[in-house]
């Protein structure tokens, strides 16, 4: 047996468990700021799961313009802690305090990923003509409405098909592309 044979598990398990809860920590700051219904069955499980570790952050880190930012630095801890696990585990020669850097191209990336595959989801569900006060759709199209709406007012439906989700998505792509990588860089990520 090689030597990464318990370090690939516990990378992806660091990874997963990280990664899925600063994903459900930054939903709850976007929910925020697109003034997304909170008595949604959905948002009502976000909030749940990231009270707990948002209430006393929020003694220390108050809203500013409506915006939650406590659940903002909470992101970026959990992707610095993240970080500082894997390199630990994987034995990088690096300050600990590097992370604190690392971790911002990677709520960067994170928020691009939220924002893609919830415009590709909203999409998807558009050809299934789905019911509008369904909560999934009702807060997909409250998420997604921000960068639909210009899009749509840019592009008006052609016989019948939007094209807007395309042109949102292939923005985040690039934007993605050009925002990240730099930042990486400008950071020494080594991830």
């Amino acid at each position: 047996m090689s030597s990464s044979y318990l370090l690939d598990p516990a990378v992806f398990l660091i990874q997963t468990l990280f990664g899925l809860y600063a994903a459900v920590v930054a939903i709850r700051f976007l929910l925020q700021w697109s003034r997304a219904d909170f008595y949604n069955p959905i948002s009502q499980f976000v909030v749940k799961v990231t009270t707990p570790v948002l209430r006393p952050l929020r003694k220390l880190v108050p809203g500013y313009g409506g915006l939650d930012l406590a659940s903002l630095l909470l992101v970026w801890l959990l992707l610095a802690v993240e970080s500082l696990l894997l390199m630990l585990l994987l034995g990088v020669d690096r300050s600990p305090f590097a992370v604190l850097g690392w971790a911002v191209p990677g709520v960067l990336e994170l928020f691009f990923d939220i924002f893609f595959f919830a415009v590709l989801a909203r999409a998807l569900l558009s050809w299934l003509n789905p019911d509008p006060f369904n909560p999934a759709v009702a807060l997909l199209a409250r998420l997604t409405d921000p960068l639909m709406r210009p899009a749509q007012r840019l592009i008006p439906p052609i016989g019948g098909i939007d094209l807007s989700p395309m042109v949102v998505l292939i923005g985040l792509v690039l934007l993605k592309m050009l925002l990240v990588p730099p930042l990486d860089f400008l950071v020494g990520n080594p991830f």
